[in-house]
């Protein structure tokens, strides 16, 4: 076996070039940066076809964030992996209840999850946000019902990508039939990591647009 010779500086370049060598599918231009960096997070090609864009989804999200649009995650995983440098330089910050402990308790009383309850707490901001679903199908069945009853500010965007088994793919249906932008990954594949991925895709193409 021979080990490739890459400087550390180019391993994400040569990792990039992989992937579009061995794609078995060609990338809509619009879309392309997202779907390749969630590739490149998961080494996962299904994600070349899985990934499903409202239209102008990419462009809408990257415009919000140039005009410092604040995120929510579901998870304090997902909060990390945010380049928060570069979303600070447009003015935006991360918002993550999951540990709050008011969230907690009301979670705990009326008997749903933390997640839930986050995304109320999100809404009660009343403004525009961007939200990285990453882990709960239950943080998007609560916007789903929050936009139906009328009480949820427009999103700039909802990334929804919740893995696992339980009510997971029926909450991304749900996120698809919102009037808003959405990226969704279908079925059951998702992950922190990928919302993550999916932010910071939107993130550098916000920069490389500013500085072209």
């Amino acid at each position: 076996m021979q080990l490739q010779r890459v400087e550390p500086s180019q391993i994400e370049v040569r990792s990039m070039e992989i992937i579009r060598s061995e794609l078995k599918v060609p990338l809509p231009p619009e879309n392309e940066a997202v779907i390749l960096r969630a590739i490149h997070t998961t080494a996962d090609f299904d994600y070349a076809e899985n990934l499903c864009f409202s239209p102008k989804a990419v462009e809408l999200g990257v415009d919000a964030l140039r005009r410092g649009t604040d995120i929510v995650t579901d998870t304090t995983m997902a909060m990390s992996g945010i380049n928060k440098r570069v979303l600070a330089k447009f003015g935006g910050q991360i918002h993550n209840f999951i540990a709050d402990p008011e969230v907690a308790a009301q979670a705990k009383a009326l008997g749903v999850t933390r997640a839930s309850v986050s995304m109320e707490r999100a809404a009660a901001l009343g403004k525009p946000l961007i939200y990285a679903i990453g882990n709960a199908p239950t943080a998007l069945v609560r916007l789903y019902e929050l936009w139906q009853a009328g009480t949820l500010p427009a999103p700039s965007l909802i990334i929804g990508v919740p893995v696992g088994f339980v009510n997971v793919v029926e909450a991304k249906e749900l996120t698809m039939e919102m009037d808003c932008p959405w990226i969704v990954a279908r079925g059951r594949k998702g992950g922190s990591n990928v919302a993550a991925a999916i932010c910071n895709a939107l993130l550098y193409t916000a920069s490389r647009n500013e500085r072209e």
